[in-house]
């Protein structure tokens, strides 16, 4: 994908042994196969070593994924909650290879929920695979990565924002992502001179089994390849050990190596990217502060008559009473409480339904908080309720599952305003 002049296409990886958490699929596996058509060497430490009833991919499918792309795999069984088994790996990896010059420390996990809502379980996992195993992984690999002459760590982590949108909505995963982006803070002072520590992030959502997943069906449209990862995490570990101490946005390092096709990169190249989590974007303050449309739901027991009005002259009609379907399918109530305007209530759970104003007639699963302007934007397919939750624009309180079935649910919306 980068430029036939740009000298990244040379093959400075050959003969290097990358050591790569995470591997067995998604973005892991798509910085492994990168360096491997330059022949590099690819410790595949990962968790999936039988198939996964949803998740694609083991080490070994990985594994030969790698050595036909043209590089040399070794397959480690590692959950990195578990020091041992990173230690195991490691000593496997210089025995095998003769040493590990780079790291790449991909392995996440993610719970999107508030405070109240995240179980203790998710914090510990979040917390132990994120910052503790990022932390004990280097520590481990560090000793063979001074030997090295490349000597490279690289994190899948974000600059730090500090604006409070991004701790509000799911403050655990925040803490465990900037965990890791301190690890780079911290160890490229530490070993400066002697390993190069940064952390790379990509400007808009990257298409994985985590988005399908919290973004449900047709979310792709709106991510990148892994691709745009693989290219500029290249870029980073083929530069001198002095290139440290940087948190990296994918599209704008490879704008400076001279990419200016980005459409390669897109799943469906000229629909609207989502922006990912931690980087602030544009938002339409003067809208914020207009004067509120008002937003009105009737539910009838006509199969075709679920409608929104907005300022009671404009209708939405969905075709088939598809929404309606699949809320009662799910059991949820959903609760919209409109920053200038109210709070109202769809009641699929009780009777033959309702919708009107106020509290609703049972406890509601799922709490949205939302400007009235950015209410009817998400209505009228102006703005994805995935990239409303992302940018900050929309809070969830209660059952995060329930609320990712209803994300699904709005993009069947195709009526206009």
């Amino acid at each position: 994908s980068l430029p036939s002049t740009s000298p990244f296409t040379f093959r400075k990886l050959a003969g290097c042994t990358l050591f790569i958490t995470g591997a067995s699929r998604g973005i892991g596996k798509a910085i492994a196969l990168k360096a491997a058509k330059d022949g590099a060497n690819i410790v595949i430490a990962a968790k999936t070593a039988e198939p996964h009833p949803t998740l694609p991919g083991t080490i070994y499918t990985a594994a030969a994924e790698i050595e036909e792309a043209g590089g040399k795999a070794l397959p480690c069984i590692v959950n990195v909650r578990e020091e041992q088994q990173i230690i195991n790996a490691v000593e496997k990896a210089v025995k095998t290879f003769g040493g590990i010059d780079i790291l790449v420390n991909n392995a996440s996990a993610i719970s999107l929920t508030g405070t109240l809502e995240t179980e203790t379980k998710k914090v510990n996992l979040m917390m132990d695979v994120n910052v503790r195993g990022t932390y004990l992984t280097s520590k481990t690999c560090l000793p063979h990565l001074r030997k090295s002459r490349i000597a490279h760590i690289l994190n899948l982590s974000p600059p730090m924002n500090m604006n409070p949108m991004w701790f509000k909505n799911h403050c655990a995963y925040t803490i465990s992502k900037y965990g890791m982006s301190m690890c780079v803070l911290g160890m490229a002072e530490e070993f400066r001179g002697e390993v190069a520590v940064n952390a790379l992030w990509p400007k808009t959502a990257i298409h994985t089994a985590a988005m399908d997943m919290l973004g449900g069906s047709g979310i792709e449209k709106q991510c990148r390849k892994t691709d745009i990862l693989a290219d500029a995490a290249y870029c980073i570990l083929t530069k001198p050990k002095s290139f440290t101490g940087n948190f990296v946005i994918d599209e704008v390092l490879l704008r400076e190596e001279g990419v200016k096709d980005f459409d390669v990169y897109a799943i469906a190249p000229g629909h609207p990217l989502m922006p990912d989590f931690f980087l602030d974007v544009e938002t339409d303050v003067t809208a914020a502060r207009r004067k509120c449309v008002e937003v009105k739901v009737v539910f009838t027991k006509d199969p075709g008559a679920f409608c929104v009005s907005a300022a009671g002259s404009v209708w939405i009609a969905v075709e088939n009473n598809v929404l309606c379907k699949h809320l009662q399918r799910t059991g949820n109530v959903v609760r919209f409480s409109l920053f200038f305007w109210g709070t109202w209530y769809i009641d699929l759970k009780t009777g033959g339904g309702s919708a009107g104003f106020g509290k609703p007639p049972v406890t509601a699963d799922v709490v949205m908080s939302m400007s009235s302007a950015d209410f009817v934007k998400m209505f009228t397919g102006k703005l994805k309720p995935t990239m409303a939750f992302m940018s900050g624009k929309l809070r969830i309180k209660g059952n995060m599952a329930l609320a990712i079935k209803l994300d699904k649910m709005l993009t069947q919306l195709n009526s206009k305003l």
